[in-house]
């Protein structure tokens, strides 16, 4: 795609139009890198004339001190008629904005929030689903400059207090409920809770969803509905941004919790806006005629990169609800309508419709469709075959890595090289990745060892709130190799100068001493048509770590010797015979987190009779039972 704007890029700075070279000149010179970054995305705002400063430094590297911006502005760009955003929840609700009443919606909130005495630097924080008012609720947060953090509704009491009762909130948003698989489900019971629990919350601010009345917030300590929030400032027009340094903290995101307290990670509003401006621009192709969806909540660090889309004047297209509603149509159904261009998910999502045999490419004309982006756990090639043969075959499928950790990706997707299956398709611009040994050597493709980026990078984090003098963020990716950003994903470089990510390295198998990743595992036993879904852990055992493969099978069938014969004979011939399962246990569900990630720790943990200590983050805590006292595996 020669059209695309990363190879305009190229061409204005007279860069090299081969993507490895490419990638190289950025790491090579990170300084004119970024600064060409700013120019060309159009970042409104005073750059300064230092780009980096304390460059050899990870962490401690400085992006761009002597600038000012407002991340809210930079959003909001545009005032006119056009459609800002849509927004569907599930079958029961559609609604658009234009951009001229996004920017008056949060003018209104940002002067409400004003007067309620926030200013740089304090905590608001939202309970909400992926709706407008949630959109609206960080921009005018961020128009003030301060710090926006979210948490799913799904959520029990407890996991958001773990959350936001760390950072200390000055305002709630929340939510009268939300609706998931064709049900309501009334949050403000939960609400009650959390604001007893959040001392430091003045108001309570009630956004109308599922219809509730005014009197049935009554029972909450300082509530008040969004619209009697706002209602004195509807006049309000203008928005007065904050200019603020680079490095001014705009989010709070949170690590998943499932072996401990969840960390509060704290990203920076210049290397949020960036760092997603590089993504969306030069990787994605993304623009104002674009069209841009992804399946995620406002938990998952996936809602943050999607709602900087308005950066790039794209239109957002927000979902809230079950991705199965409809019979699994109606994310597709969405696509048709709205005519989505970018269409974001996970790779659990992807193998789920495999599975369930959908074939949108025969009952849906997805015509728009040129991007499908794909995280959250390694893509299997099958996955990839699966949706060139069953969704659209010109499209170009981005699978995507990086992470909470640095709100963005290491590796992704490009619109000027070739896909190939089963691969990411490279590292990003001015991201200097690469694969490590154990002794922090480099690895050649196709060995398999520790993501690493070597050097600093604007949307790294400021620190973990909580941690004036940054232990905790140093033991958390600095600890490993001296001054190299430690990722902890098992990974490969590939021969085409992609990379596979083979799962979480705490989570790899190593009997005998042989590392594998989860993802090879998987990749193999969920060909089986009888399997829906596996998970694989190491159990310590006499000494050294066996398998054991837990599989969640189609209604009606059962772990038979047969099939476990089956299970085994994939795994030794396709995979590695030194990890083939001693023990294949079947179960009825498998323990997720909220953003569908499979939690392979918590239930190593339960199976050495050791407590998961934040149950809370999970989708189906009690998922965990079916792990607990096996006698498969006491022999």
């Amino acid at each position: 795609m020669l059209c695309s704007q990363l190879a305009a890029f190229a061409r204005l700075y007279r860069l090299p139009l081969d993507y490895p070279e490419l990638h190289r000149w950025s790491i090579d010179n990170p300084e004119a890198f970024w600064s060409q970054v700013w120019d060309f995305c159009g970042v409104i705002g005073e750059k300064g004339s230092v780009i980096l400063r304390e460059g050899d430094r990870m962490p401690g590297a400085q992006w761009f001190p002597e600038a000012r911006l407002n991340f809210a502005r930079n959003l909001l760009r545009r005032r006119d008629d056009e459609t800002a955003l849509v927004f569907w929840g599930e079958d029961k609700l559609i609604r658009r904005m234009s951009w001229g009443d996004l920017y008056r919606r949060v003018a209104r909130l940002a002067a409400a929030m004003k007067n309620e005495g926030v200013v740089a630097g304090d905590v608001v924080a939202a309970y909400m689903p992926n709706m407008p008012e949630t959109l609206i609720t960080m921009l005018a947060a961020a128009s003030l400059g301060a710090i926006f953090t979210s948490a799913s509704p799904d959520f029990g009491a407890a996991g958001v207090l773990d959350r936001f009762g760390q950072v200390a909130p000055k305002l709630l948003f929340v939510a009268d409920g939300y609706y998931y698989n064709g049900k309501t489900f009334d949050s403000l019971p939960k609400v009650k809770d959390i604001v007893v629990g959040l001392p430091t919350v003045r108001k309570t601010i009630v956004a109308r969803y599922t219809r509730k009345e005014r009197h049935e917030i009554g029972e909450i300590p300082n509530a008040v509905m969004l619209r009697t929030f706002v209602d004195p400032f509807r006049w309000q027009t203008e928005i007065d941004f904050v200019e603020l340094p680079f490095a001014h903290p705009l989010y709070i995101l949170y690590s998943s919790g499932t072996t401990g307290a969840p960390k509060c990670i704290v990203h920076s509003a210049g290397g949020t806006l960036l760092q997603h401006l590089k993504e969306h621009r030069l990787h994605a192709d993304i623009g104002p005629k674009d069209r841009l969806f992804y399946f995620t909540t406002c938990g998952w660090m996936m809602w943050n990169w999607l709602v900087s889309g308005l950066a790039s004047e794209a239109t957002l297209l927000l979902y809230d609800g079950s991705p199965f509603a409809g019979g699994g149509r109606i994310l597709f159904d969405y696509a048709d309508a709205e005519g989505m261009t970018c269409f974001g998910t996970s790779a659990k999502f992807i193998d789920a419709c495999a599975k369930a045999g959908l074939e949108p490419i025969k009952t849906h004309q997805l015509a728009a469709l040129r991007t499908v982006f794909s995280t959250g756990s390694p893509l299997s090639p099958e996955g990839f075959d699966y949706v060139y043969r069953a969704w659209k075959r010109d499209v170009q499928l981005a699978s995507i890595s990086g992470g909470t950790d640095i709100v963005s990706c290491f590796v992704l997707g490009n619109p000027i090289q070739p896909v190939y299956r089963g691969e990411i398709q490279g590292p990003g611009l001015g991201m200097a990745v690469d694969v490590f040994d154990d002794q922090g050597r480099s690895l050649p493709p196709g060995q398999k060892g520790e993501l690493v980026c070597t050097q600093p990078f604007p949307s790294m984090p400021i620190g973990f709130w909580n941690d004036p003098e940054g232990k905790k963020y140093h033991a958390a990716y600095f600890s490993r190799y001296a001054n190299i950003w430690h990722h902890g994903d098992f990974a490969e470089k590939t021969p085409h100068g992609g990379y596979i990510i083979h799962g979480r390295s705490d989570a790899t198998l190593n009997p005998g001493g042989v590392r594998i990743g989860t993802a090879e595992i998987y990749r193999q036993v969920e060909k089986l048509p009888e399997v829906v879904e596996s998970l694989v852990i190491g159990q310590d055992w006499q000494g050294d770590v066996r398998i054991v493969l837990f599989v969640r099978l189609r209604d009606g069938t059962s772990l038979d010797e047969a099939l476990q014969e089956r299970i085994r004979r994939l795994i030794r011939e396709n995979a590695s015979p030194r990890h083939v399962p001693a023990k294949i246990v079947q179960v009825p569900d498998i323990p997720r987190t909220k953003s569908g990630k499979i939690v392979e720790l918590a239930v190593r943990e339960v199976v050495h009779g050791r407590p998961v200590k934040n149950r809370e983050a999970l989708a189906n805590p009690e998922a965990l039972e079916h792990f607990c006292n096996r006698p498969e595996l006491m022999s």
